[in-house]
């Protein structure tokens, strides 16, 4: 059974700091491509950053310089840290595990999302 875990999302003030981990299991980790997205109320979820298994990684123009996503295969787990936090990076946040190689192979998961919410 796949399972995707997002943990560390919580209340923080503006210009703080937290980190999320995406635990995952049941998967061949690191043929994954790991990608992090938020999505706030009322709006469609949008992506944040992503990383390759290959260790490449992207980011949405609102965070670049501000978050960094990042992979350890060995635990099996993505980070996403984020520092200097805006009232507008308010949302939930969710972990997403894509394979899209050998076509027999591909998959698509989704964690439960972990709610990060900053205050001004």
């Amino acid at each position: 059974q796949v399972q995707l875990v997002e943990s560390g999302g919580g209340l923080v003030q503006a210009g703080g700091s937290l980190r999320l981990s995406c635990a995952a299991s049941g998967i061949l980790f690191s043929i994954q491509d790991i990608a992090w997205y938020l999505q706030a109320p009322g709006k469609q979820r949008e992506l944040v950053a992503q990383i390759t298994s290959g260790g490449s990684t992207d980011y949405a123009d609102s965070v670049k310089g501000r978050f960094t996503i990042s992979r350890d295969n060995a635990k099996n787990t993505v980070y996403l840290q984020m520092s200097s936090l805006k009232p507008e990076d308010t949302a939930v946040y969710y972990c997403n595990s894509r394979y899209r190689g050998i076509l027999t192979l591909r998959n698509d998961y989704w964690g439960q999302g972990t709610q990060v919410t900053v205050s001004s």
